[in-house]
């Protein structure tokens, strides 16, 4: 029975899962990595994906594609370009992946775009044909479909919405060197930095945070009635919806969904946020749907699995 192997490559572990062709996640699990750029690492790699295979009655031979996902550009011939917060030898894995899956189609895409392509096949835009999906995390990630496919852009930026300008008079510096992104104000570093600053404006000290991308917190205490977070969450929704209303003048997607770590939170923040997009966007795109997205941290590794399977 043909398998797909969805590969998730974090930056101490790598989370693997076996697909059926018709997109059913049989299997998965996680193998311990950290750096992936030497023999023994790949060895590491394949081992761990031989293990899940034999230990749901599958073998190599089965195989017929891998996909993975990484944090960074992938243009539209796959080739992978600058990678953050990850040491990763594409080509050597690549060539160690096709000696041990040799009947595997291998495919590498962006991670949000993998996200964004998981969500398209078994999913929450399951039956859209032009959505993006918006991924929330430490940064902002986005993942473009437009007749359903993926948007990668000539260089691989394509996608890259956490970088879009919201604010031209922000002197602070964003991790891409340019200030302003929508990345300073509505990921969960960027909540809690925006919360931090409103607590020092009203003279109030903040809640315990876990560390510096503890969202959870943040929301718990705007529920509490916490100004601060209230303050916060709002600015986030404000640089959202504008920055969403951006782009649908330029792609007019049918929906927006909202994943990644902070979507944990989106029933609080769902009404604002639409409320903020219908504020900015153009007229005609005002009935555009925003959703969160249902594969939760799962929808890379569906998205890369599908990625393989498309030659």
């Amino acid at each position: 029975m043909d398998k797909v192997l969805g590969i998730d490559i974090g930056g101490t572990s790598i989370k693997a899962g076996m697909f059926s062709t018709e997109g059913e996640l049989q299997a998965a699990a996680q193998i311990p990595t950290g750096e992936i750029v030497s023999e023994a690492d790949f060895a590491l790699v394949t081992e761990g994906l031989k293990k899940l295979l034999e230990d749901n009655g599958a073998t190599v031979e089965d195989v017929v594609g891998v996909g993975l996902d990484v944090p960074g550009p992938v243009d539209n011939d796959g080739k992978v370009g600058m990678l953050a917060n990850i040491e990763l030898d594409p080509e050597g894995l690549q060539a160690a992946l096709k000696r041990t899956f040799v009947r595997a189609n291998l495919a590498f895409v962006n991670d949000a775009n993998a996200a964004a392509l998981g969500e398209l096949w078994q999913g929450s835009a399951k039956d859209a044909s032009s959505f993006v999906l918006v991924a929330i995390g430490t940064g902002v990630g986005g993942g473009v479909v437009t007749d359903g496919k993926i948007v990668s852009g000539a260089f691989g930026a394509g996608g890259e919405i956490g970088h879009i300008t919201v604010n031209r008079d922000e002197t602070a510096s964003c991790g891409c060197g340019r200030q302003g992104c929508l990345e300073q104000y509505a990921s969960a570093s960027g909540i809690v930095r925006v919360y931090k600053q409103e607590c020092a404006k009203r003279g109030q000290e903040p809640v315990a945070l876990t560390g510096p991308t503890d969202t959870l917190s943040v929301f718990n205490a705007c529920r509490a009635g916490d100004e601060a977070a209230k303050a916060a969450i709002s600015c986030m929704c404000d640089c959202l919806g504008y920055a969403m209303a951006q782009i649908s003048v330029i792609i007019d997607p049918q929906m927006y969904l909202i994943g990644g770590g902070v979507a944990g939170g989106f029933k609080l923040f769902a009404e604002e946020l639409r409320a903020a997009f219908r504020k900015y966007c153009l007229a005609p795109s005002v009935s555009t749907r925003i959703l969160p997205a249902s594969l939760g941290n799962d929808a890379a590794m569906y998205g890369s699995a599908f990625q393989a399977m498309q030659g």
